[in-house]
């Protein structure tokens, strides 16, 4: 069964946001949201709403900051409970007041902390990739191998990363994809690479900002960083089914992210894929597509 991706539609949030989203699928099925992370947009979710549109409202937005969505300009509107705001008022204008959320990176992120303050939003959790945020504060407090891994968030916290990012054709934004140690990224093609240069086009400072207006981050010389919090795991619990995939050879955000996880989650299974990277969604979207289809079921 073909299902067409339909992209170019935007929705003007009553907070006076407007985000571009794509979908697939009938509205009035019900909603499966797909947050991107960092540096991506909604296409990173192609192969999800093609094979969700079959029997959901699939929807992949890009968030505030990104693509073709408002980019504001100042860190303080890159707060994670106004990037919530967004998605809540995206649900409404939509027509939908519940979701199957699933979200990698930045949009996990985001996704945490809707299951912690609004977890009447949604019904069932789909996390790929992306750290529960007190164990992700412990880890960039305690442990040395996290911290290390995580040293590039200071980098991309300083002023002029944009512009050091957009630099010869968007050189260091192409190494997230192609470097750092990872495999080949066979799956970063000329297609593709065309894609995310468009999208860069629009402007990096909305991604950045998300690192900026984070006190998740390492502690450097002048600023503690996440050492600053005081953090009680008990304001952290969450309620809501969750599900995990995790490529292990992510090395930005260590498997150590997963341990403790079953303190914080009533309802959580973990699917660990040891030969996959931070990007697993694009090295494997067919497998990442049976694994939430036996987690929309289970």
């Amino acid at each position: 069964m073909s299902i067409t991706v339909h992209d170019g539609q935007f929705a003007s949030l009553s907070n006076g946001t407007r985000l571009h989203f794509a979908s697939a699928g009938e509205k009035g099925r019900p909603l499966m949201l797909f947050l991107h992370g960092f540096p991506e947009c909604w296409f990173a979710w192609q192969a999800q709403l093609e094979e969700f549109g079959q029997d959901y409202f699939a929807v992949a937005p890009d968030l505030r900051g990104f693509n073709l969505s408002d980019m504001p300009s100042d860190v303080a509107s890159y707060k994670p409970k106004l990037i919530m705001q967004d998605l809540q008022l995206l649900m409404t204008s939509l027509g939908y007041e519940k979701c199957v959320l699933v979200a990698h990176d930045w949009g996990g992120a985001i996704a945490w902390n809707i299951a912690i303050a609004q977890p009447e939003l949604i019904e069932r959790l789909i996390i790929i990739n992306s750290p529960h945020p007190y164990l992700f504060a412990q880890a960039l407090t305690h442990d040395p191998a996290q911290q290390a891994a995580s040293e590039y968030m200071n980098w991309l916290r300083a002023s002029g990363s944009e512009q050091a990012l957009a630099k010869d054709n968007f050189r260091v934004m192409e190494q997230l994809f192609v470097g750092m140690g990872q495999p080949v990224a066979t799956w970063f093609d000329e297609a593709l690479r065309a894609q995310f240069h468009t999208c860069w086009s629009h402007g990096l400072v909305g991604g950045v900002n998300y690192y900026r207006a984070s006190p998740l981050h390492p502690a450097t010389a002048t600023d503690p960083g996440a050492g600053r919090l005081k953090l009680d795991p008990a304001d952290f619990h969450i309620k809501v089914p969750v599900r995990v995939i995790w490529g292990e050879l992510d090395k930005a955000l260590l498997p150590v992210l997963l341990d403790g996880l079953e303190a914080l989650v009533d309802d959580l299974k973990v699917e660990r894929m040891p030969d996959a990277t931070h990007w697993v969604i694009h090295e494997q979207p067919q497998k990442v597509n049976q694994l939430i289809r036996r987690f929309l079921t289970d």
